[in-house]
């Protein structure tokens, strides 16, 4: 029995050290279980309980009823999806008393310290089964308040909640009473009350899904845009034809003012003028964009259109494929009337456009206050964090390795994507409130993790692909790296003012890798030599602080409230200094003044590495205690700079360290990856401690941890090159 499984599953039994085989193995099984999917686009009331810059919901609810009196009621209802039995991590900070239930349950009661400290986070751990789970929250004003923030722990690990009316059904938010004397006499989101028609009392459910009659009466355009002279605004649905060949199709309606009507690139009517619509129109089968582009005159304006083929209408399909309304149709606008109409801009629903006044515009439904919004929801493509940062860069390289033009149009596609949503996502952010659904960590930059690795790659893809926009996103990241990092004061960067208080004033081995790759790849495309400089001086500054000498291995983290490092050398963090050491090597100038001592470090630290690896090729978790299990991403790193150590001469004895990557590669093969691809035994995500228990006990591996997989086929890259050089 092999340590994470049987020994006749893993790949060495299968493929022994065919490295090109595993490394196919390993992409192929990522982008197999992380296809291209686009955002999920859902309707966003911004009538309704926003999330604000820490992802969590700000419900004022003396905003939403300044003419609320003491001592009423307002409840709030949604509805979060759990895969499993579990718990999530949920902070409050109660502005009023509040009652919090789950399922039906009281969970939770305010008392007298939360409510006088309410800026105080409370932190709960709350139970949630497999399927639904309903939250309602109670309210009570007081001179004191009205309302609650609440939500995620951690803005960097956001999650949302979806509104329990059937109707909405996917939409993201809460429902919520108008203020109310009495307290309900049934809790929703219990067994018996799961929708609010099912509920005994009949309420009004804020905020409101529907247009008043005055407003109904009014052209669609009208509602949303007003009634200002020389604008103009689109409506966009998708119809289905399915009529064989190219059959006729009526098109029946009104229009409130001057309009044309294109289905896929022609236009097939158009008025200078209010009046009926009628137009019959030869249209081949399929689903074409129908797109109506309307002008206001100063007066009502917009458009009513069926559409019908013989007998049957025309089923419409929301072009945004959207959830949480059953709208057909969504506009955009208001735009200028002179605007030129542009199909494959205007259908491009990662892009913002032009509105008449100079602002961005993006699309809406016909129902008050509500939005399109983009989430993406798929678990890794098309995000923006730093563990995918080393794992798309793994993916580029070992495309190029195994000839799989594929692999590598995967990575540029997941990096344009970043570079197509920058911009809605800023416009989101400052939309919203402050908490975006793509690109969250990218839009509110306050730490290395946010962006210096996942940069590092978009610099890398950039060499080999024509990534449109990358540019930008790459001097946003130079300048949070080079001018609002919190640094040392000999310049050497350390956690500070974060949304993740735990980090307070520490230093990470980490940090080397979320900086240093990047400013390498910044300094290759500017030939500015500061980013060189720079890079090279965090060396200098990150091991006074953590090298231990008795052992020639890193502490984890220096805690300044300590004023001392932790002792622990954790296997990723040591791996990931030795990883950012070959970055650097690799690229500084052979005349840089410090080059001699970084070339020492890389041989000392080299040694005392080499000495810590097990009897089977592992190295572990810990790297000095091998009671704590062997992990892949140290043993993958150590592998992977001893290889570049070799083929660049940086060691003056290089044959220890060729038996070292060759054994560590295949250790990998043996104990880490299965003949699936699977990758076995990569710690998580972690904080730090000044103990090892907390590392080999409560820091445990995960299963595909893309904090691993990148990094394994880097190590087999680097044992190919190795190969091939030796």
């Amino acid at each position: 029995m092999g340590f994470y499984f049987e020994n006749f599953q893993s790949m060495h039994a299968h493929e022994g050290m065919n490295i090109e085989k595993t490394l196919e193995t390993v992409a192929r099984r990522y982008i197999g279980q992380n296809p291209a999917h686009p955002p999920t686009y859902r309707a966003f009331s911004r009538a309704g309980i926003l999330r604000g810059k820490d992802y969590r919901y700000e419900a004022d609810f003396n905003k939403h009823f300044p003419d609320a009196e003491l001592g009423q009621y307002v409840y709030a209802w949604a509805k979060i999806w759990a895969d499993s039995d579990g718990a999530i991590k949920f902070d409050i900070d109660c502005h009023s008393p509040t009652l919090i239930y789950v399922n039906g349950a009281q969970i939770f009661r305010s008392d007298i310290f939360q409510e006088r400290y309410f800026d105080k986070r409370t932190p709960l751990e709350i139970q949630l089964k497999a399927g639904w789970n309903h939250f309602v929250l109670r309210m009570r004003k007081t001179l004191g308040g009205f309302g609650a923030v609440y939500g995620t722990w951690l803005g960097k690990l956001p999650y949302y909640f979806l509104v329990p009316d059937p109707a909405r059904e996917g939409q993201e938010g809460w429902i919520f009473t108008e203020p109310r004397d009495t307290e309900l006499a049934i809790i929703p989101g219990g067994a018996n009350a799961l929708t609010p028609d099912s509920l005994p009392e009949k309420i009004k459910w804020l905020p409101a899904a529907a247009w008043d009659a005055r407003q109904r009466a009014a052209g669609q355009m009208t509602r949303l845009f007003g009634k200002q002279k020389n604008i103009a605004a689109i409506g966009w649905t998708r119809a289905q034809f399915l009529a064989p060949g190219k059959a006729t199709c009526t098109l029946k309606g009104r229009a409130r003012g001057k309009l044309s009507i294109t289905i896929g690139d022609e236009v097939v009517f158009a008025t200078a003028k209010a009046g009926a619509i009628k137009a019959q129109v030869p249209v081949p089968f399929g689903i074409h964009d129908v797109i109506v582009r309307s002008e206001c005159g100063g007066g009502d304006w917009g458009f009513e259109l069926d559409i019908t083929q013989g007998s049957e209408p025309v089923a419409l399909l929301n072009p945004a494929n959207m959830t949480g309304s059953a709208a057909k149709w969504i506009y955009l606008g208001p735009v200028t009337a002179d605007a030129e109409l542009d199909l494959d801009a205007l259908t491009d629903l990662n892009k913002l456009h032009a509105g008449a006044t100079g602002e961005s515009v993006y699309w809406r439904i016909d129902e008050p206050d509500t939005w399109v919004r983009p989430y993406n929801d798929n678990a890794l493509y098309g995000k923006w964090n730093y563990p995918l940062g080393v794992t798309l860069y793994g993916l580029l390289h070992a495309g190029a390795v195994i000839g799989s033009e594929e692999t590598r149009r995967y990575v540029a596609d997941h990096f344009q994507f970043c570079c197509d949503t920058y911009d809605y996502a800023m416009w989101d952010r400052a939309q919203y409130g402050g908490a975006t659904n793509v690109h969250h960590l990218l839009t509110s930059l306050d730490s290395l993790d946010d962006c210096g690795s996942a940069g590092s790659a978009l610099l890398e893809t950039a060499k080999y692909f024509d990534l449109d926009g990358y540019r930008r996103i790459a001097d946003v990241v130079a300048d949070h790296i080079s001018t609002k990092q919190i640094r040392l004061s000999d310049g050497t960067f350390f956690r500070k003012n974060l949304m993740h208080t735990f980090h307070e004033d520490t230093l990470w081995a980490d940090d080397l890798y979320m900086s240093v790759p990047f400013l390498v790849r910044y300094y290759q495309l500017t030939k500015d030599a500061r980013y060189i400089d720079d890079a090279a001086r965090q060396f200098i500054g990150f091991k006074r602080h953590l090298y231990i000498p008795r052992i020639k291995l890193m502490s984890h983290v220096y805690d300044f409230m300590r004023g001392k490092a932790t002792g622990i050398p954790w296997g990723r963090g040591n791996g990931w200094v030795l990883f950012s050491l070959s970055e650097l090597l690799a690229v500084l100038p052979a005349d840089h003044e410090l080059r001699p001592q970084l070339l020492d470090f890389f041989r000392e630290f080299s040694s005392g590495i080499l000495a810590q690896q097990d009897s089977d090729g592992m190295f572990h978790q810990v790297v000095n205690e091998h009671d704590s299990y062997p992990e892949t991403s140290c043993t993958a790193m150590f592998a992977y700079g001893f290889s570049r150590g070799v083929q660049n001469g940086w060691f003056k004895d290089a044959a220890p360290y060729i038996r070292s990557a060759c054994r560590a590669w295949e250790a990998i093969c043996k104990t880490s990856i299965d003949k699936l691809g699977n990758v076995h035994g990569v710690c998580r995500g972690s904080e730090f401690s000044f103990q090892s228990e907390y590392y080999k006990r409560d820091l445990l591996w995960n299963l595909n941890d893309t904090h691993g997989i990148g990094i394994v086929l880097l190590a087999g890259i680097e044992l190919c090159k190795l190969r091939d050089f030796l």
